[in-house]
């Protein structure tokens, strides 16, 4: 709950409401504000507890959801590509390249496919590349 609220947000309060409550009443205070936010967590959880039992299974499936909502908000487009491209978990089955998980490596042998353009020469020092008009 106070994820976002750091020390000196704290600090701060306690000083306001020295201020407005006095020394005399903020002691009453700060107890009766715990207390109600453990009653909040306390009826949250039974809420909880109790969506649990009457929905069975049915209430992961309602769960599923909400932290996949939770996890776009922590979202890094580099990440997904990344895990997109290179993590073995594809729901298909098998990656546009051709890799399947799982499939057992020492049996594929990688072959050069028949079509593949011959590599270039590499260029000696301080020589210009070849200009391609079509491609520019």
């Amino acid at each position: 709950m106070f994820d976002s609220v750091g020390w000196g947000e704290i600090l701060v309060l306690i000083v306001a409401g020295l201020f407005i409550l006095g020394p005399e009443r903020l002691p009453a205070a700060a107890a009766w504000l715990g207390k109600t936010i453990r009653q909040v967590r306390e009826y949250a959880t039974g809420a909880k507890d109790q969506l649990r039992n009457e929905l069975g299974p049915e209430f992961d499936e309602l769960r599923k959801p909400l932290e996949d909502l939770r996890g776009l908000r922590n979202f890094n487009p580099r990440t997904a590509v990344r895990r997109s491209l290179f993590d073995d978990g594809d729901l298909f089955g098998a990656k546009p390249n051709g890799h399947a998980p799982g499939a057992n490596s020492g049996s594929v042998t990688a072959q050069p496919h028949p079509a593949a353009a011959p590599q270039p020469e590499k260029l000696a020092p301080n020589e210009r590349p070849p200009i391609d008009p079509d491609a520019t």
